[in-house]
């Protein structure tokens, strides 16, 4: 039994999305009673949003399914300094004109998960920088600073376990948590705000801005912490083996995308279900219990419904089918990832091991020679051994590319351009 009685409480606990709350009871009368604004920050620290973030939106999406406001903040103004929790060195600090490329393209993520405009439970997308850019430092720090103590931020998990480390912490970092504490006092001033979420490494954060806010006079401010991920064999969730898996379709395809969730280990199936799909929870708990070759069933339908939520029916209905195209009847399927090799290098020779790496199936030659020399690397389905093997015209299939797979899963089509 949940024990939470407001719907948006209630559905987060049941799906496993809450770690931790400031205060069970309060939050979850404020959200039985009235409509609750409440907030995510994201920082731009690059061009699109990766799967690790996509619990963090999920939660604005069940937000405003259950009736409430959901804030989208966008880092433009803390993102020139960077979050430096839990992280062994600073970050790269980014240009103004690099956050608002980065911003541009995350925005695209949300717009699949939550419905945006001006009535009380339409989203709002807001960018910190509006108010932190413009910021009187001598004013901010007698108005603000003087609410932080020092040594209780030393005590902070994220601070502390850097300096344990003996690693450098400098001042511009330090000044994170005050930013942050106080976009959730402004985001209460401007819209409202009632509530921050994020996950588990921001409690300390968080909860600063709630005392900040107990000490400028703004209502009782609440946080909601998610569970940081891992897969079962203890991965770290937005990581594949050919990097990061992100959310826009033009860093990572709908069919790579299809393929992340397809992948998914047997013991996270249904967890991945509850957290990642807005299936019924009856119908996850049938899923989650199938075993053997049906489990595989089960893997199929969380990669389209992930899939689906984010790049559209369509376009996961179009992986789902490459992929049976693929695997189930070894066809050459159109819709597999594509690189593109200048036709004079084509017909000159390319080594084996190049279009390996370029094709992304291998970060080095030197990874490239090893699934050779295993067996695992085939060119149009058929397996190569000679690690010094030529590709050129004579590879190509009827349908003008060469088929590139490392294993039963990797596939990428080389298609001659210019």
């Amino acid at each position: 039994m949940t024990r939470f009685k407001s719907d948006f409480l209630r559905t987060l606990d049941e799906r496993g999305f809450i770690h931790q709350t400031s205060d069970d009871q309060g939050l979850d009368e404020l959200f039985r009673t009235e409509t609750v604004p409440g907030y995510i920050g994201f920082d731009p620290t690059a061009t699109s949003l990766h799967v690790g973030s996509l619990i963090q939106i999920m939660m604005l999406h069940w937000m405003q399914q259950t009736g409430h406001k959901p804030i989208a903040l966008m880092g433009g103004g803390t993102g020139m300094i960077g979050d430096p929790s839990f992280k062994d060195e600073a970050r790269k600090l980014l240009t103004p004109e690099g956050i608002e490329s980065n911003l541009a393209g995350i925005r695209q993520a949300f717009a699949p998960y939550l419905t945006f405009g001006d009535g009380p439970t339409d989203a709002l997308m807001v960018n910190n920088a509006d108010w932190l850019l413009g910021i009187n430092y001598v004013e901010f720090l007698r108005d603000v600073g003087r609410h932080f103590s020092v040594n209780r931020m030393l005590s902070f998990d994220s601070v502390k376990l850097r300096l344990d480390r003996e690693q450098s912490l400098s001042f511009l970092e330090f000044n994170y948590m005050i930013l942050q504490a106080y976009d959730f006092v402004e985001l209460n001033r401007r819209y409202g705000v009632r509530l921050q979420m994020g996950g588990s490494d921001q409690w300390g954060n968080i909860v600063n801005g709630i005392d900040l806010g107990h000490r400028l006079g703004t209502p009782q401010l609440f946080a909601l912490t998610s569970p940081l991920l891992t897969t079962a064999s203890g991965a770290k969730m937005g990581k594949s083996a050919n990097g990061a898996v992100w959310l826009n379709a033009d860093m990572l395809s709908p069919y790579d995308f299809w393929q992340y969730w397809r992948n998914t280990e047997d013991a996270d199936v249904g967890r991945f279900l509850k957290l990642y799909t807005t299936l019924p929870l009856d119908e996850i708990a049938r899923l989650e219990a199938l075993g053997g070759a049906e489990i595989n069933e089960a893997k199929k339908l969380l990669a389209n419904e992930v899939t689906a939520l984010l790049h559209g029916r369509a376009a996961a209905e179009t992986a789902a089918e490459t992929a049976r195209k693929t695997f189930e009847e070894g066809a050459l399927a159109e819709d597999l990832p594509t690189i593109a090799v200048p036709a004079a290098q084509l017909s000159a020779g390319v080594g084996l091991l190049t279009l390996i790496v370029e094709a992304g199936l291998a970060a080095s030659n030197g990874e490239a020679r090893r699934h050779v020399k295993g067996g695992a690397v085939r060119v149009n389905d058929e397996a190569v051994a000679d690690e010094r093997r030529q590709l050129g015209d004579g590879d190509l299939t009827d349908a003008g590319v060469i088929k590139l797979s490392l294993g039963r899963k990797k596939h990428v089509l080389v298609r001659p351009a210019g």
